[in-house]
């Protein structure tokens, strides 16, 4: 026989009208049983359990319907249900842990504190001490800016022997100072957080940027130095230590830790850059721009142009003609392909060797200008006092690596920095960080055509020949330009500089750079021609990411701990208390603590509690009962549940918190909603009250004040008060005679009035649930 809801609904009705509580409970337990998912039936058998005095179910009902509205996310909701349990069961640690956290997670931080405080409170006369210290911590946590607080938890946390917690309050609290500019404060905070965790990082860096807004990272330099001497493969001690130089402007301590750095992670190369702007500001300008040299061209292929734009035109601006920082220049802007600017950087060379007397430099700038706007009378008549033009000029005069004190060769992607002595022959051996010439038109350099192809996807030499033809013929341009000559070797040159771009190609795969990659091909093949190996490093790039051999299926053990971690997190997210399917017998309250002599903690640790207690209370009376969004929220949560008990506690205290005529509608709001409520619970006496309060409070809006008449004529006629109903109801609609349908409802109040008779109950609330209350 199928269920009939409607019927049961009516008996139990019936039962409640006849003050037959326990049989209405069995009706409702059959609707419950066969309808898990409907709450205010729940609620409803909730509420006759406390009414019968069976509060252990009514607790698993109530607790039933807070945890479904926590796992949905309706905090307020669930914070509702949790205050109801709390009143059936006060000292309950697990019910205030809920409730603080609902709260916690709602911003409500004056209620969550206070929640927090009873369970911490619970912990500390059980004698647990570290529970206690965590409650603490998560009071701590609402109010992040009082580091007072946060470092008398830390040092609970020291006389309970916790010294990675404690350092951990104390970098918190470093942190927040430091944000607030207080220096010495925070440098002590730090200083003790590294005292009780020596190894701590965090403190570590705390102290250093302390240290550094003090002006004294030498002092933490010193500190850092020491520990990394006795690790010197930490990553992160080097790291700290380059950085603690720096701020400290010691520029040559600096080069050498951060070459240490680059050592072991060779993606630091960047950290020079700041080496560099110490040397600048110390005005060693021939230091810094030895440094710019060694990291120049990784930034170029890694596409840090603007950064080492940056540091150049900060060179120049301090030295105009420094001929270094040129030759950087015109390397960056030929990376770039940006003709115009290269120009004028090779101009600005051949005039700073010139002054300088370096011919070398000089006799190169006049010939890469000369190939790039040819027959200019002042560039050829000073190549030829020169000597003429670079017969052969493949390279660039390469500029100055990185010379730190100290030699040492770092490996990293597809490049190579030497740092090297004075003796510029090995450096000039090293053409793996060489410096590539603009190419000659009649040939295009290996390495150069490889990088500008898969930068761009075009030659250098088309954007030359835009370039020439606005002053030379197709057909000089085209000698310029021409094809490559045939000769016996040119085959085995073409293989040469294909490998070595696939050899490109390979790194760019590895890296992730597909698109970089594809491109490279594309124009390799249509250089040279199809290949086996470009096709072959095309498939690889195609080949689908599910092209992986599958992995091997998990073990019996394996599929064992997924399931118990999936049911561990079911558990978590989703406790249900399965519903009750008959009056549940009432449960004894929970025992005493077993042992008894466990009781109390430290009085150290006592004074740390006394302190949290003493801070929350001084927060709750600045604050009163509460802020007010906190109750007219938590009011409006319970009004949809149709919990108009507590609904008007809640909106009570609301309007106790705020005044009329403050400039907002708070004040009118809560008249308003406690007025419904009234309504609603078969009060309309007490409507009337609140109906007036709002209607008399200053600022209320002439919308407003139509709405609160309507409203209070409703209840005037709820009470009987027909003659008063009328009058209110007419001067509603001698304002707007179409407002709510007021006409009609004027029109039978007249009628009623006339024939005598009493007004029906009619804003009695007819709903099942009306009758708990």
């Amino acid at each position: 026989m199928s269920f009939d809801k409607v019927k049961t609904l009516r008996a139990a009705e019936r039962f409640l009208e006849l003050g037959k509580i326990p049989a209405a409970v069995k009706e409702y337990c059959k609707i419950v049983e066969n309808e898990p998912g409907d709450f205010t039936a729940l609620n409803m058998l909730g509420d006759l359990y406390v009414r019968v005095g069976n509060k252990a179910a009514a607790i698993s009902c109530f607790q039933r319907i807070a945890e479904h509205y926590r796992d949905q996310d309706f905090g307020l909701k669930a914070i509702a249900m949790f205050k109801k349990i709390d009143r059936l069961k006060p000292h309950d640690i697990e019910i205030a842990s809920n409730l603080a956290d609902l709260y916690a997670q709602q911003d409500l931080v004056v209620e969550a504190r206070a929640h927090y405080l009873r369970v911490a409170e619970a912990h500390k006369r059980a004698g647990a001490a570290k529970e206690g210290l965590d409650i603490l911590g998560k009071i701590a946590d609402l109010d992040p800016q009082n580091t007072e607080i946060r470092i008398k938890l830390a040092e609970g946390y020291l006389t309970e022997g916790m010294h990675p917690e404690a350092a951990a309050c104390l970098t918190e609290a470093g942190q927040h100072l430091l944000a607030r500019g207080s220096c010495d404060e925070a440098l002590e905070a730090f200083a003790r957080a590294l005292d009780a965790e020596p190894s701590d990082r965090a403190g570590l860096k705390g102290l250093l940027a302390a240290h550094s807004a003090r002006g004294t990272a030498d002092e933490a330099a010193e500190i850092i130095e020491r520990l990394s001497a006795s690790e010197p493969d930490d990553i992160d001690l080097l790291s700290m230590l380059a950085s603690a130089l720096v701020d400290a402007e010691d520029a040559i301590k600096a080069e050498e830790a951060t070459a240490a750095l680059l050592a072991k992670e060779p993606t630091a190369y960047l950290r020079f850059v700041a080496v560099a702007r110490l040397y600048l500001r110390n005005d060693k300008i021939e230091d810094s721009i030895r440094v710019i040299g060694g990291i120049a061209e990784q930034m170029l292929a890694e596409r840090e142009e603007g950064q080492l734009f940056d540091l150049v035109n900060e060179l120049l601006a301090c030295d105009s003609d420094n001929v270094q920082a040129l030759r950087v220049l015109v390397r960056a802007y030929w990376w770039q392909r940006d003709t115009d600017s290269l120009k004028a950087a090779l101009e600005r060379l051949a005039e700073a060797a010139q002054a300088a007397g370096l011919v070398q430099d000089e006799r190169y700038a006049l010939t890469q200008l000369n190939r790039l706007v040819p027959d200019q009378p002042h560039v050829i008549e000073r190549l030829q006092q020169l000597g003429g033009a670079e017969e052969t000029s493949e390279d660039m005069p390469e500029v100055e690596s990185a010379e730190p004190a100290y030699e040492e060769t770092i490996e990293a992607p597809d490049h190579k920095f030497k740092f090297v002595s004075e003796d510029r022959s090995a450096a000039s051996e090293d053409t793996e960080a060489g410096w590539t010439s603009i190419p000659d038109m009649g040939e295009v350099h290996a390495e150069s055509a490889g990088e500008m192809e898969m930068e761009r996807g075009f030659t250098f030499e088309a954007v030359v020949a835009q370039e020439l033809q606005a002053s030379a013929s197709a057909e000089s341009a085209e000698v310029t330009l021409g094809a490559p000559t045939e000769s016996a070797d040119q085959p085995d040159r073409n293989d040469a500089i294909r490998k070595q771009e696939l050899e490109s190609v390979d790194f760019y795969i590895a890296q992730g750079y597909m698109d970089i990659a594809l491109d490279t091909l594309d124009l390799l093949e249509r250089q040279f021609g199809a290949h086996t190996d470009i096709e072959s490093r095309r498939q690889q790039i195609r080949q689908p990411a599910d092209a992986a051999p599958p992995s091997a299926p998990l073990t019996e053990v394996a599929q064992e701990y997924e399931r118990e971690i999936q049911f561990e997190n079911e558990s978590e997210l989703s406790p249900v208390t399965p519903a009750p399917k008959a009056v549940v017998a009432s449960q004894p309250e929970p025992e005493a603590p077993a042992n008894p002599g466990a009781l109390g903690i430290d009085p150290g640790l006592a004074e740390v509690f006394e302190e949290f207690r003493a801070s929350a209370e001084s927060d709750a009376g600045a604050t009163g009962n509460g802020d007010y969004e906190t109750h007219y929220n938590l009011g409006l949560a319970y009004q949809e549940m149709d919990l108009f008990e507590e609904a008007l506690e809640e909106f009570q205290m609301a309007a106790n918190l705020v005044t009329p005529g403050d400039g907002t509608p708070r004040y009118l709001q809560c008249c308003n909603l406690l007025g419904h409520c009234f309504m609603q619970k078969g009060v309309p006496q007490l409507a009337v009250t609140w109906f007036n309060k709002g209607l008399n409070a200053a600022g209320a809006s002439e919308d407003e004040r139509q709405a609160l008449r309507f409203d209070l004529g409703a209840a005037y006629e709820q009470v009987g008060d027909l003659d008063r109903a009328i009058e209110i109801f007419t001067e509603v609609y001698g304002i707007n005679v179409s407002y709510r349908g007021v006409n009609e409802r004027l029109r039978i109040l007249q009628a009623r009035a006339a024939s005598g008779k009493a007004a029906p109950d009619s804003g009695r609330n007819q709903d099942h649930e009306q009758h708990v209350h």
